[in-house]
């Protein structure tokens, strides 16, 4: 009989902590995916994000024989980073609820840091590689190219280490909180810094200057599209510096919609021609969408 009422003690014990680990392991799931900021925000950045990575995956042996067989130094390292950031970006997207745990407030700024860093490396360097213009290829270009974002991107970490570590500023944890003044004013001169960038380029190519630019639609898309993103960012900025919580609902927007979308964008722009076209010789292709673009109708004339 002893025997028999310990071993229904220790089933009674082995179900109650079963029991108390499912909901644990329940609760943990509804915190990492309805907290926060909601189901639909973190479903949609999860969702969006996984997708990119499945289809930089699916298109990865592919990719790679294109990769080996052309040889170009800039095109396999920038796909190689943006694997890189692609993964670290899920990774961001997959933990919004650190944004909202006291316990994690430490890791979510230091992975909130390196990721909109990452981020900006690419979008930086891109712009290099886009103003060097049609000359940019080789070794050389890649040099200077990482160089130049890489200086702009280490200056950025470290201000943004200074607001976070030093000053101790939520840089990264997004509230109404009216005593914010100096986050939003960083905020304002970051994103304003990048919609004159836009802007420049953008000018360019309505200008007599279009022919020191690379002859790709496809760039004066994108630099149109990131024109006006940063331009609505900067509006953002300017109304939650000044406690609008419109202008922080704005903000949160724009931030759901760069981290979803510009990763893809950035493939579609820079890459994407790389990896479908079956010639990799793609001179003959810029040249003839420079031609239907117009870029030499001041030589004939």
């Amino acid at each position: 009989m002893m025997q028999n009422r310990v071993l229904v003690e220790v089933l009674q014990q082995s179900i109650e902590a079963s029991s108390s680990s499912s909901s644990s392991s329940s609760e943990r799931f509804y915190n990492w995916l309805l907290e926060c900021h909601g189901f639909w925000h973190n479903a949609f950045l999860i969702i969006a994000s996984f997708l990119f990575v499945l289809y930089l995956a699916l298109q990865a042996k592919q990719s790679y024989l294109k990769l080996s067989h052309g040889r170009s130094y800039i095109i396999i390292s920038y796909y190689l980073s943006l694997w890189f950031v692609t993964l670290l970006n899920l990774l961001w997207c997959s933990s919004q609820a650190w944004e909202c745990s006291s316990g994690k407030v430490m890791a979510w700024n230091l992975l909130s840091l390196f990721t909109t860093s990452g981020m900006l490396f690419l979008e930086v360097s891109l712009l290099a590689f886009l103003l060097q213009g049609n000359n940019a290829s080789g070794l050389e270009a890649l040099t200077r190219t990482f160089g130049i974002s890489g200086i702009i991107v280490g200056f950025d970490i470290l201000l943004k280490a200074i607001y976070l570590f030093a000053f101790g500023i939520p840089f990264f944890i997004d509230s109404n909180d009216g005593t914010q003044h100096m986050k939003w004013n960083l905020w304002v001169v970051h994103k304003l810094l990048l919609t004159a960038v836009y802007g420049c380029i953008w000018f360019m190519y309505h200008s007599r200057w279009r022919e020191r630019l690379p002859a790709r639609p496809a760039f004066y898309k994108y630099v149109t599209i990131m024109f006006i993103f940063n331009a609505i960012a900067l509006f953002a900025c300017g109304l939650a510096g000044n406690g609008a919580a419109f202008g922080l609902w704005l903000y949160s927007v724009t931030v759901v919609c760069y981290h979803a979308f510009y990763l893809p964008l950035l493939y579609i722009t820079f890459l994407a021609d790389f990896f479908q076209e079956e010639d990799l010789h793609l001179e003959n292709v810029y040249y003839s969408e420079m031609k239907d673009a117009g870029f030499f109708e001041a030589d004939w004339d």
